[in-house]
């Protein structure tokens, strides 16, 4: 009789209807997409900003050919390094690491400019060339505040902005490497 019982209820199984099926769970919201870089614009704006760099004297001369050491203060800018992936072919398949490192350096120096340190000789044509770069440089996490740098001492500006500014022509230069490449 136990069979009997067990093939009545597979055949009571079999006519009930199915349980309801769970819900599917909610796709992950996608990111945003990473807009495109402006690459032509880009390249123009970096070419603008060295001749700038260029432009710019130092109003003490004997700065000029001086090497300063220093260890690495809290507010100097984000170096570019060899793990943003800025070499050419990283750049054709992945530029997002590349462009995110430097609007964070763009950024930094566009605060740099507008700090204490270059109270005595200010940059406009500087700033608004950062401005403009910025404004082309996409950036998948938002943008990043204007945060105050520390206040420098009045006789460490001369060599903070001789600092700055040596160190901004090469980051001109490297932006300009990447921004020629991305443009071709």
């Amino acid at each position: 009789m136990a069979p009997l019982r067990r093939l009545r209820l597979w055949l009571l199984l079999a006519l009930l209807p199915p349980p309801p099926a769970a819900p599917a769970p909610a796709p992950a919201p996608a990111p945003a997409p990473l807009r495109r870089p402006d690459w032509a614009a880009c390249r123009v704006l970096s070419r603008e900003l060295a001749r700038l760099l260029g432009t710019v004297r130092e109003p003490h001369p004997v700065l000029e050919g001086m090497q300063l050491l220093e260890e690495e203060p809290q507010n100097w800018p984000p170096r570019i390094r060899c793990s943003d992936a800025c070499d050419p072919l990283t750049l054709e398949s992945n530029h997002t690491r590349c462009l995110h490192r430097i609007r964070q350096a763009l950024q930094h120096y566009r605060d740099l400019l507008g700090s204490d340190v270059f109270r005595e000789q200010p940059q406009p044509q500087l700033e608004t060339a950062m401005e403009q770069l910025l404004r082309h440089v996409p950036d998948g996490h938002g943008r990043v505040p204007r945060d105050p740098l520390a206040p420098t001492e009045r006789w460490e500006q001369p060599l903070r902005r001789h600092l700055a500014l040596k160190r901004l022509r090469s980051f001109a230069a490297l932006i300009g490497r990447v921004f020629n490449h991305g443009a071709r």
